[in-house]
């Protein structure tokens, strides 16, 4: 079997091996949307691939659209190269049920690929078109959190950035001046409504997009490179809207268990592949089978009828509650913590870790204890059944190869929001006590041991990629396993825990890094003392 145009025409083949496939005229689809696109994306990932496009799958065989998506990605090219063109835009998406079963789908809702490439005229002039359609009424995004980025670790303008500020939007080279630059070809078209939607997990993700956008809107005023009128425009939420979302949805990095499964089904080409720039990429997408998405409801052009397959539409408050609820308590910390530990106690999966008794233990605290007092009932979901499934049948799921390695990705850049916030919430709180939280402390210690890129056996592992590595390492880089109970930790580590852009909060300040460094001290006496630590304060 083939993935592309033509060996799908065999649905026979498809069906009898056990796959879904698409229940609409394709051709007449693409057609339709790259005539009229309603919907373009940018982040062509897992995420994507298993969840958005699903969405639109789904609208497209009940025949309630349509027209499918157009997908962009602007980070790694190769994944368009190697991937979207060659089986013809289509993909596998397989659902790894928590009973053991597997779902299989051929996903055809994607009908066109695009590189956001401004050195690449042709590329280039097809987004320009697209954001230039009357039809376009939204375009999203999952770039991740550091995609909206500016600035340094320090605070400084990125050199790309920088230099787009000063040649104006022409032909930018950073990620988010490209997509500034498209805007503004829509600005200058008619000045055309149109909703940028952040569905990349992070906290009120639209202002970051906003933001962004409206730096460069900002300087390519001052610098006389586009007119006043272009900064109104992106500011007047009749026209442009930059709504709050969040998203739900574990979509890990192909599983080899997965592939061969494919393999197995006679699939020509299943084998994932590594980009040069480090994405793990494959024909299919291996994901869990529950999803959330909660949207603002703010388009200015109209929007698709996604309610219709499932995604919630309310208001921002509504979004914020959720998006807190997740982020700051009910899922997020939960994966950080076991990220972390995994990484120093040699899991390789997610789920097996939920197999450790004192690290269950340890999230359960972490959400039901410390967390849960802080959530706001969002109203749309309930906080306590949401933690239940996250600890009883998604994370324990054994057919979800999710790996720590993988979570752990840019901790340095989630901890503010996944532990901080609930820390902040205890400051602001008259009944609760900040000196009650313990197992949040114990991560803060645990992310600190894992800096030391040892584990609890005393071997060396590569850390994660985090774009603050240079800055923190060097603060645990004198640490050596079984050094002297006296070691003054937090002489060494205090401007770390000082710094509020990590942590959320000035943990010296709080009164909480005392208590880490004594974890700390605890977790580097020697090879397993990770594992003792987490028992003697867990249990």
């Amino acid at each position: 079997m083939k993935l592309n145009q033509e060996g799908l025409k065999d649905r026979a083949l498809w069906e009898s091996a056990g796959y879904r496939l698409p229940e609409f005229d394709r051709e007449a689809v693409v057609i339709a949307t790259k005539e009229e696109p309603s919907w373009l994306h940018f982040g062509a990932g897992n995420i994507f691939r298993a969840f958005q496009a699903n969405i639109v799958q789904k609208l497209l065989n009940s025949h309630i659209v349509d027209r499918g998506l157009i997908v962009a990605e602007g980070f790694d090219y190769e994944i368009i190269e190697k991937m979207n063109r060659p089986h013809d835009e289509y993909s596998i998406l397989v659902t790894l049920k928590a009973d053991g079963t597997t779902e299989k789908t051929v996903i055809g809702s994607i009908v066109e690929s695009c590189i956001l490439d401004s050195e690449n005229r042709k590329e280039y002039q097809r987004l320009l078109d697209i954001f230039c359609k009357p039809s376009l009424q939204m375009v999203s995004f999952t770039i991740t959190e550091k995609g909206y980025g500016l600035v340094d670790g320090t605070g400084e303008f990125l050199p790309a950035v920088k230099a787009d500020f000063q040649a104006g939007p022409k032909q930018p080279s950073s990620y988010m001046g490209k997509v500034a630059s498209l805007l503004y070809a829509r600005f200058k078209d008619g000045e055309k409504p149109i909703a940028m939607v952040s569905m990349d997990n992070c906290s009120h993700n639209g202002d970051k997009l906003s933001a962004s956008i409206g730096t460069f809107a900002e300087q390519w005023v001052k610098n006389q490179k586009v007119e006043a009128g272009f900064l109104a425009y992106i500011r007047n939420k009749e026209k442009v809207s930059f709504p709050w979302t969040m998203i739900d949805k574990i979509t890990p990095r192909p599983d080899i268990s997965i592939e061969e499964l494919l393999k197995r089904d006679q699939l020509e080409g299943a084998e994932a592949l590594v980009t040069s720039k480090h994405t793990y990429v494959a024909p299919f997408v291996n994901a869990e089978e529950c999803e959330y998405l909660v949207v603002e409801d703010a388009f200015p052009n109209g929007r698709p009828p996604l309610e219709q397959a499932g995604v919630m539409f309310t208001d921002r408050e509504t979004v914020d509650k959720v998006e807190k609820m997740k982020v700051c308590t009910c899922l997020n910390p939960l994966h950080t913590t076991l990220a972390l530990f995994g990484c120093l106690l040699g899991y390789k999966k997610i789920s097996e870790e939920m197999k450790n008794s004192t690290l269950r233990k340890l999230v359960e605290r972490i959400g039901y204890t410390e967390g849960l007092p802080v959530v706001v009932h969002p109203g749309v979901l309930e906080p306590r059944e949401f933690i239940d499934t996250v600890l009883q049948a998604r994370i324990p799921n054994p057919f979800m190869p999710d790996t720590p390695q993988r979570i752990a990705t840019d901790t340095s850049q989630k901890l503010a929001i996944r532990f901080g916030e609930t820390i902040r919430a205890y400051q602001a709180s008259k009944q609760l006590n900040i000196a009650d939280l313990k197992m949040i402390p114990l991560v803060f210690a645990g992310w600190l041991r894992y800096l030391m890129a040892v584990d609890d056996d005393g071997n060396a592992f590569s850390l994660s990629p985090d774009p603050m590595l240079d800055s923190v390492c060097p603060y645990v880089a004198d640490f050596k396993l079984a050094m002297q109970d006296e070691v003054d930790v937090l002489s060494r580590i205090k401007p770390l825990l000082e710094n509020k852009t990590i942590f959320g909060v000035d943990l010296c300040q709080v009164g909480m890094a005392d208590m880490v460094c004594g974890y700390f001290r605890e977790m580097i006496a020697g090879p397993g003392a990770v594992q003792k630590t987490l028992d003697k304060y867990v249990k």
